[in-house]
């Protein structure tokens, strides 16, 4: 007699996610984005892309998932928040800020390693599951399966905002071969209304909207490869949380609870030019600032442009 494979549950689904350490989880068919796609290319096409090479690549695939899994019928949304006391604000005089994220470990390292566990959870219970996870690692609209999955909707700063914890949310992906027993459905939910404070709070009108100008985005000055112009930073050394910290939804929410998010370090007494490169690979090599340098961070707090 023919073996039939049960479709997953998703309330097993979720049970296994939360005991993972995830704030969230929703799943959603896996499908083809074509309006979200045309949007995306028009918006590179206006140059808000910058000099971020690697979104112009493998559009095709950002849209559909089962490019990047073959028979892919199911995507898996984790969410995590990691909100702490940094995420509402640094003082006013305060010229070496960091983005509330990057305080801790490296998401990427520690979201994969949930989801790696979520996996393998799964897969005791269903042997032939298949499938590949992602943590910003490939090219897809997370932003957007989020949505599918019931999360959350996206802001007019074009981040996800989850009811329960704002936009402080970190996530994670895994793109399966195998279908649900059911699926969630987009929340019904007013959503930003007629609320701007994220467009107002940018320094550099960044902001348009639901996308980024990213040729004036502080986050991506300070942190990606550097482009040709240069822009104010506004005290931020790496990351940027202007447009987070007067979002209402993020002003009600709780610290996160998952202790893997926790700060490690509180950037204001860091005094970066009396550390050397030694130090920062042994404190910093695990975080987000890796990603960066020290020298990097020391061109970033020295800026004119910074004050």
């Amino acid at each position: 007699m023919k073996n039939i494979t049960p479709m997953l549950s998703l309330l097993v689904i979720k049970d296994i996610a939360s005991k993972c350490g995830f704030d969230l989880c929703g799943v959603a068919k896996c499908q083809n984005f074509t309006t979200d796609r045309l949007f995306f290319d028009k918006w590179i096409d206006k140059g808000y892309a910058a000099n971020l090479e690697y979104l112009k690549r493998n559009r095709d695939k950002r849209a559909d998932a089962s490019q990047l899994v073959e028979d892919a019928k199911s995507v898996i949304v984790c969410a995590v928040s990691y909100k702490n006391r940094y995420s509402t604000g640094y003082h006013s005089n305060c010229h070496q800020k960091i983005a509330s994220y990057a305080l801790t470990t490296d998401y990427h390292t520690t979201i994969k390693e949930m989801l790696r566990n979520l996996f393998s959870k799964l897969k005791q219970i269903y042997p032939t599951i298949s499938g590949r996870i992602f943590v910003d690692s490939a090219p897809i609209f997370e932003k957007r399966y989020a949505v599918e999955a019931g999360l959350g909707w996206i802001g007019k700063q074009s981040l996800l905002i989850t009811p329960q914890f704002g936009s402080f949310v970190l996530l994670g992906v895994a793109v399966i071969t195998d279908e649900c027993d059911q699926y969630d459905v987009p929340l019904k939910v007013k959503g930003c209304g007629e609320c701007r404070r994220c467009i107002d709070a940018c320094p550099n009108g960044a902001i348009k909207e639901r996308h980024i100008d990213t040729r004036l985005c502080i986050s991506r000055a300070t942190i990606e490869s550097e482009g040709s112009e240069q822009i104010p930073l506004h005290g931020w050394v790496f990351g940027c949380d202007e447009c987070q910290s007067c979002c209402p939804y993020n002003t009600k929410t709780e610290f996160a609870r998952n202790s893997l998010f926790t700060p490690t370090f509180d950037p204001a007494e860091i005094d970066w030019h009396k550390i050397s490169e030694a130090e920062f690979s042994l404190h910093f090599a695990t975080t987000p600032l890796s990603r960066s340098s020290l020298k990097r961070i020391e061109e970033n707090l020295g800026s004119t442009y910074s004050l």
